[in-house]
């Protein structure tokens, strides 16, 4: 399909710069049979059955953001320095991440970078030194840190930011609120540079009457790479390439929801992330399998899903991956219609947006 066609006009005002307060109070667009229904996210409840499901992505967010100054040994032995900006992507190695790095076309293969304080008065720990290895498309470069394993992951929170997407930081800093608004409230293992934002609206109280109603939790791990926020550049979306991001699908856990499915239960997914993941542990049997490994799945209008049934998610992008995997999920013209819907009646977008539910266009 042509890249063109995800295209929608979405006006600014409908860009969420804060979460609603509390959290379930955030509005929610039911999308069933092409039908569409107007609630808030606290209502989820009533459209689980006893016997479901809810996946959740556990990933914690890091200060993947980091500012500091490129090193260069000039022509007469002069250092040579400019200003950049990285924002990790994928850990590669205890002591090797990749990046997306700005300006990447001032930066070359052996370069120097550091981050954090760059004066004569940094202190221990306030600085964080890396060796540029490699340099691929879109300025992502492979940085080789100083440091390795826990000392590295110190020094990345020592100077790194919550790495806000674009969309919110060209309107305004990030401050400490979002250190709390852009994690969800059952982040158990770091990695993500990006929320998993459908979890952002969960509520402890919200999980308690999930679970009231007979409906299980179950945790995966998706570290949601900085790639999910780069447009897609291809004319046709058969050209887009992904950039893979690492997940991990226990033995317990797809025990658990391969006995979901046989007692005729639902798979419901929170987030786009989590049900990424899971088609990918899925086998075209319909059993989801352990999975440890890199996914660079891409989902547009025509894929068969294999395991999930219900998906819980954001308002994305024009012409992002996500606005195509919906519409593969809950069909087209569907999506386009509730699109069309909630901005037409005032519902926020992006990552501290407002949320939708979507029932599977060729469910069973």
């Amino acid at each position: 399909m042509k890249t063109s066609d995800f295209d929608f006009d979405l006006p600014e005002d409908c860009i969420a710069l804060r979460p609603a307060d509390p959290r379930d109070s955030a509005r929610f667009l039911i999308v069933r049979d092409g039908e569409l229904e107007d609630r808030v996210v606290r209502d989820l409840p009533d459209f689980l059955r006893p016997g479901d499901a809810l996946v959740f992505n556990d990933t914690r967010v890091i200060p993947a953001r980091m500012s500091g100054i490129r090193q260069r040994v000039g022509p007469e032995g002069e250092t040579l320095t400019v200003e950049v900006e990285a924002t990790l992507h994928h850990r590669d190695a205890p002591d090797v991440w990749s990046a997306f790095m700005k300006p990447g076309k001032r930066l070359k293969v052996g370069d120097r970078v550091r981050f954090g304080t760059h004066d004569d008065r940094a202190c221990e720990g306030s600085t964080l030194d890396a060796t540029i290895e490699a340099k691929g498309e879109d300025g992502l470069v492979t940085l080789k840190f100083d440091l390795t394993g826990p000392m590295l992951d110190d020094a990345i929170r020592n100077v790194g930011i919550m790495p806000l997407p674009p969309y919110i930081a060209a309107k305004r800093p990030e401050d400490d609120q979002d250190l709390i608004d852009y994690q969800t409230v059952y982040a158990q293992h770091d990695g993500s540079v990006a929320a998993p934002t459908a979890g952002l609206h969960f509520t402890p109280d919200l999980l308690e009457a999930i679970r009231a109603k007979g409906v299980s939790t179950h945790a995966v791990t998706l570290h949601v790479g900085a790639g999910t926020f780069l447009p897609v550049k291809a004319d046709n979306t058969a050209d887009h390439k992904m950039h893979s991001e690492w997940g991990t699908v226990s033995e317990d856990t797809a025990d658990a929801l391969n006995a979901v499915h046989a007692g005729g239960g639902r798979i419901i997914c929170v987030g786009t992330t989590s049900l990424r993941l899971l088609e990918s542990a899925t086998g075209e049997d319909g059993i989801i399998r352990p999975f440890h490994d890199d996914t660079a799945i891409f989902i547009t209008p025509g894929y068969k899903f294999r395991a999930v049934d219900v998906l819980m998610t954001n308002f994305h992008l024009p012409r992002s991956t996500l606005f195509m995997l919906v519409s593969a999920f809950a069909g087209f013209d569907t999506m386009k219609a509730a699109y069309d819907h909630a901005i037409q009646n005032g519902y926020r977008f992006y990552s501290y947006g407002d949320g939708s539910l979507l029932f599977r266009a060729d469910r069973p």
